[in-house]
């Protein structure tokens, strides 16, 4: 085994040095007892000098190898190369008994016999760990010393030589034993090193498992900054701290505007690479060690604690607003995104974790609500409508059932004859607790809890009853106009509804006027062909705050619109202002050149309603003419007005007729 094989050639490198010095002074100390006993003969110099050569060679290759990486990366041609020159070693001793010719091992040359076999001896015992180098090295010399014996033909030699031979096996059965030892010895160390390193290989997979998962527990995994669990945790400890040390801490919820809308037209993968791109501009632009954190999908949070929190807060949130300025690219294109930013502080907006992320997601909340791209900071106003919105979409759906939602009505007027034109229902509720709740409210808290479609067949049923009403107070033919959001016509179906509706209370569609927003005639999919229907079921249909929106010409031709009513912001102090009579003008020309009957909104004073009469409206509603009004009081409003309008009449003609 290569493992092994690398054992043992280190373990003779280690012991070569001394190996070789040890073998020089012996090849000194031999040829004293040469010269001492036969005089200082020419082969014996030879022989010194052939040994020292052999040593000298055998120290350059043991260099060599171990320079060039033989000895670590080819061991068996190490040991080749080692015990190639053992064997040269062991040649050269073996030669000694015969530079002389009268050798006699057991006289006066018993010293040297003594040497060499204590050189074999001395190879075997220290060369424990491969028994091929310390044989070729030491069976010459034995060998050598059994012949020395055995040619002088006397029996004391003939018993020495035995004894050699026996000492011979002794030998090689103790190399190969000592080696299966060393051996042996490796693998176990080989198998504990091992398992030492798979131990420590597993402790290390542990440790970074360990990392992996804190980090998983910790971190976010698409744009690697602190997730919502640790973001959680954090932000509690902070306020525990807080408390403490009296200090504030400033939490910063971040929301991207518009977010979904990247992921719909470019893709998944564009949004997740713009959350990338929007963490690391969070990391670049907040670097006085404020917590940041994704609190999933494009929500994002920022805690500040420490000196001047709320400075270095409010700091953050105006470069974080400058830098989103910046384009990002996404897939093959650059979107510019916007953030909205909601701030609320501890201990100022809330006692604990909890209500903190509150008021700061109602800060948020009013950021959007407000226009987006802006940081809005948290004030109790924000708490109270919120709770105020709270108790509305918990309240409405037994409102809705009960009646207490209900619909009111403001008379339509014509300028020229002062006649009841039609009646437009606006959603009322007056709320136990709350008191009167705006239709704007109303609308939004149906849209939260799904109940755009009760509560517009709430108020659908009124308008069925008044119009059923109205023939009975001596007014026939007019409309009543209800409003639908344009948001509706995508969560229900506003013509089933209004089919069921009017069908149930036996009134002709054609009495029931349909006033939608000019957003809801934008979207063909959506509105158009629910707009189709009503048009062809025969309910008329109007534009409600006409001039407001961005209303298609072509639509207003291919769905038949009956009537543009005009918003009340164009009304508002007309006689005083010249452009907005301009303004009407245009658009009452354009009624006419379509075939539209014009409706006015917000008319107050008497001088208004001249100009606009002037202009060219025909029927205008306001303040001016009468105020919403629950059905019984609209019924004596009704009686009182048409017992008025033909004094009103006769006495314009008589102006006339003086005039």
């Amino acid at each position: 085994m290569p493992a092994v094989m690398q054992a043992q050639v280190d373990d003779i490198i280690e012991g070569h040095a001394s190996t070789l010095a040890m073998n020089g002074i012996n090849l000194f100390v031999a040829l004293s007892i040469l010269t001492f006993n036969h005089g200082l003969q020419l082969p014996s110099l030879i022989w010194l000098a052939l040994g020292l050569s052999i040593l000298v060679l055998r120290r350059i290759s043991v260099n060599f190898l171990r320079k060039q990486q033989i000895a670590a990366q080819k061991p068996k041609s190490a040991l080749f190369v080692m015990s190639l020159g053992a064997a040269t070693s062991g040649m050269c001793w073996a030669a000694l008994p015969f530079l002389v010719s009268d050798f006699a091992p057991l006289a006066h040359d018993a010293a040297l016999v003594i040497l060499l076999g204590g050189m074999a001896a001395g190879s075997v015992v220290k060369q424990i760990g491969y028994t091929p180098q310390a044989l070729v090295f030491s069976m010459p010399i034995l060998c050598s010393i059994i012949f020395s014996l055995v040619r002088i033909g006397e029996w004391p030699e003939y018993l020495l030589a035995g004894c050699l031979t026996m000492l011979i096996y002794v030998f090689v059965r103790r190399s190969l034993w000592t080696e299966r030892m060393f051996v042996s010895n490796q693998l176990a160390r080989l198998e504990a090193t091992a398992l030492a390193d798979s131990l420590t290989r597993a402790n290390n997979d542990i440790l970074r498992q360990n990392t992996r998962l804190e980090a998983l527990a910790n971190r976010d995994t698409l744009t690697g900054l602190a997730n919502r669990m640790f973001f959680n945790g954090h932000l509690s400890g902070d306020i525990a701290r807080a408390v403490v040390v009296n200090e504030q801490v400033v939490l910063l919820i971040i929301d991207v505007d518009r977010f979904k809308s990247i992921n719909d037209t470019l893709g998944h993968s564009a949004g997740d690479t713009l959350l990338c791109d929007i963490g690391n501009r969070l990391r670049d632009t907040i670097t006085d060690g404020s917590l940041i954190a994704r609190l999933g999908g494009d929500e994002f949070a920022v805690v500040v604690t420490g000196e001047r929190a709320m400075e270095r807060a409010r700091n953050h949130a105006n470069r974080l607003l400058l830098a989103s300025r910046a384009a990002i690219r996404c897939g093959a294109t650059n979107s510019v995104i916007g953030l909205s930013i909601g701030l609320a502080a501890y201990p100022d907006h809330g006692a604990n974790a909890e209500e903190l992320l509150a008021c700061a997601d109602m800060a948020l909340y009013d950021a959007k609500r407000l226009g987006r791209r802006q940081m809005r900071e948290f004030n109790p106003d924000l708490k109270r409508d919120a709770e105020r919105q709270r108790i509305i979409e918990q309240d409405l759906e037994k409102a809705i059932e009960s009646g207490a939602v209900t619909a009111w009505f403001q008379p339509q007027i014509n300028l020229a004859t002062r006649d009841i034109a039609g009646f437009e229902a606006l959603v009322r509720w007056q709320h136990p607790q709350l008191g009167f709740v705006s239709p704007p409210e109303i609308v939004t808290a149906a849209g939260v809890v799904h109940l755009s479609d009760r509560l517009t067949a709430r108020i659908a049923a009124d308008v069925c009853l008044l119009s059923k009403r109205l023939p009975e107070l001596g007014i026939k033919g007019v409309t009543v106009a209800l409003n639908v959001s344009p948001r509706e016509f995508a969560l229900y179906s506003v013509a089933d509804m209004l089919e069921r509706v009017t069908g149930e209370h036996g009134v002709d569609p054609s009495l029931i006027e349909i006033e939608i927003t000019e957003e809801a005639i934008l979207d063909p999919e959506i509105a158009g062909e629910q707009l189709k229907r009503l048009e062809t079921a025969g309910y008329k249909l109007a534009v409600d705050d006409f001039g407001m929106g961005h209303s298609s010409l072509a639509y207003l031709i291919s769905l038949k619109i009956d009537r543009l009513k005009i918003d009340r912001s164009f009304a508002c102090d007309v006689a005083r202002f010249e452009t907005n009579q301009k303004l009407i003008s245009a658009l009452v020309s354009l009624g006419e050149s379509l075939s539209l009957d014009i409706i006015i909104e917000g008319v107050e004073t008497a001088e208004d309603a001249a100009i606009l009469a002037r202009l060219g409206c025909t029927t205008a509603q306001g303040y001016l003419f009468a105020r919403p009004m629950p059905v019984k009081q609209l019924e004596d409003w009704i009686i009182e007005h048409q017992n008025k309008t033909p004094l009103k009449r006769k006495a314009s003609h008589l102006s006339v007729a003086g005039t």
